[in-house]
């Protein structure tokens, strides 16, 4: 999958643990694992917000974009 979610790295930066993360932002510690894990296929921009907002950063901090270098594609 092209879209990479660094939210671990994110979450590192700010000592933070996955579980204040959700507690703080109201979204279950299982949907902000698939989200973690890259296992996603969408998320809501206010969810987006609401993680940003909270660990005070960017949508590109938390998301970026890997193209597949080998065949020059996007997936």
């Amino acid at each position: 999958m092209p879209i990479i979610t660094n939210l671990d790295v994110m979450l590192a930066k700010r000592k933070m643990s996955l579980t204040e993360l959700s507690e703080r932002i109201g979204i279950t510690m299982a949907n902000l694992s698939i989200l973690k894990k890259g296992k996603a296929k969408a998320i809501r921009f206010s969810t987006l917000e609401a993680i940003c907002e909270v660990l005070e950063c960017q949508p590109g901090d938390i998301l970026s974009f890997v193209k597949d270098e080998k065949n020059h594609e996007y997936y």
